[in-house]
C-alpha cells in the first residue's frame, strides 16, 4: 500500500472544477477530515496556502554521532558542506544534500508564481502533495473542458511541480487532461512538448522573476493539442497495423516466464480497450485510437507496486514518465505505419 493513504490523498490533495469532470479517484467521503478537498469550481489559491503549503523547507547542519569513537559519551560532529532539508511543522527529514542545493519552498515558488497569471481564463484546477510532503504540483487550468470535432474532451493545463528530495528540478509544463478516462497526456504527443526547469542550485533565485515566460506557454496547450488530435484521428491504423503495432510495443519473441505471461495479458487487455472500452473504441482504427489505448491501459490497469494508483499516476505526470509513453507510443507506431 502507497504511503500516501487514501487519508491522505483525501486531506493533502485538492481536486478543482469537479462540475465539469467529476470526483478524482481516490475520492473517499468518509476520509475527507474537516473539509472536504473537491471544489466544483477553481481551487482557491489561499485554500493551497491555508491546507498545503502553510510550511516551509528548512535547512540544518547534518552531523554524526561520535559517542562511540570518543571517551566523551554523546559527542556529536558537524559534518562541513551537508545539510538536512526538514518539514518545519513536523520535522520529518526529507533530504540529505551538499551545502550548494537550493530549497524551493512551494508557496514562493508554485503558487506565487502561477497566481500572477491566474485571470478569468486561467484558475488552479488541482494542487497536492506526495511522499510526505517531499513532492508538490499545482495545475492552472481553463474552466471550460474543449470538445474538439472528433469528439475529444480535453482540459489543457500548465502543471508547475518542484521537490525537496532532489528528485525534481522546479519544472512548468504543458499537459493535458483527458476527461473521458482521467488521464493526464503529454502536450506534445508527437514530440517533446514545451517545459522551462530550474535546477536546485545557489543561482536559481535570480530566476525566479523569469517564470512568466513559461507560464505563458499555458496558452499555447489548446490550440496545439486539438491540432494533434485532429491529424492523429485522420491516421488509419488498420486492424493489420494494429497487430503490427502490439508487435513493435509489447515484443513476445525470445521471451519467457513471467515476462512472457506479462506481456501478454498486457497485449489482450489492450485489445479488449481498442474494441470494446468506450475510453478507446469510439476511436477505434486511428492513431489517436492507439494513443488512448496505450495511455488508458497506463492509467487504470497496469500493475502498480509499492504505491497506490492515484500516487503513480500523479507521480508520473510530475515526473515526466507520462510524456515519455505518449512519445514512445507515437514513435513507434509512426514506425509501423511506414511499414505495413
Amino acid at each position: 500500500m502507497s504511503r500516501e493513504t487514501a487519508a491522505w490523498l483525501n486531506q493533502n490533495t485538492l481536486i478543482g472544477f469537479t462540475d465539469k469532470r467529476g470526483t478524482a479517484w481516490h475520492y473517499r467521503a468518509s476520509e475527507q477530515g474537516t473539509e472536504p478537498n473537491h471544489y466544483p469550481g477553481a481551487v482557491p489559491v489561499a485554500d493551497v496556502h491555508r491546507r498545503l503549503f502553510a510550511w516551509d523547507a528548512v535547512s540544518v547542519p547534518m552531523g554524526a554521532d561520535m559517542s562511540g569513537l570518543l571517551d566523551s559519551p554523546g559527542a556529536w560532529k558537524v559534518l562541513q558542506g551537508r545539510q538536512v532539508i526538514l518539514r518545519s511543522d513536523t520535522g520529518a527529514d526529507l533530504g540529505v544534500f551538499r551545502d550548494g542545493y537550493e530549497i524551493h519552498n512551494f508557496g514562493p515558488w508554485l503558487l506565487e508564481g502561477v497566481a500572477d497569471l491566474l485571470d478569468g481564463e486561467l484558475s488552479i484546477g488541482s494542487a497536492g502533495l506526495l511522499k510526505g510532503g517531499a513532492q508538490a504540483w499545482v495545475s492552472v487550468e481553463v474552466p471550460d473542458t474543449i470538445t474538439t470535432p472528433e469528439g475529444v474532451q480535453f482540459r489543457p493545463n500548465l502543471l508547475a511541480c518542484t521537490s525537496h528530495d532532489g528528485s525534481l528540478a522546479t519544472t512548468f509544463k504543458r499537459v493535458v487532461t483527458n476527461v473521458v478516462c482521467d488521464n493526464t497526456m503529454a502536450a506534445g504527443l508527437a514530440e517533446a512538448g514545451q517545459q522551462y526547469k530550474i535546477k536546485h542550485s545557489r543561482y536559481s533565485p535570480r530566476r525566479i522573476h523569469d517564470m512568466r515566460t513559461a507560464l505563458d506557454i499555458v496558452h499555447t496547450v489548446a490550440d496545439d493539442f486539438a491540432a494533434e488530435v485532429q491529424a492523429l484521428c485522420s491516421t488509419t491504423v488498420t486492424d493489420r497495423a494494429w497487430s503490427a503495432f502490439l508487435e513493435a510495443h509489447l515484443p513476445i519473441v525470445d521471451v519467457t516466464g513471467r515476462a512472457l505471461t506479462g506481456r501478454t495479458t498486457e497485449r489482450q487487455e489492450l485489445t479488449r480497450l481498442w474494441n470494446s472500452d468506450n475510453r478507446v473504441s469510439p476511436w477505434r482504427n486511428t492513431a489517436w485510437g492507439v494513443m488512448q489505448a496505450v495511455n488508458t491501459y497506463a492509467h487504470h490497469h497496469a500493475i502498480v507496486r509499492n504505491a497506490s494508483r492515484a500516487e503513480r499516476n500523479m507521480t508520473n505526470a510530475v515526473t515526466g514518465k507520462v510524456d515519455t509513453l505518449d512519445q514512445t507510443t507515437a514513435r513507434t507506431l509512426t514506425k509501423v505505419l511506414t511499414s505495413v
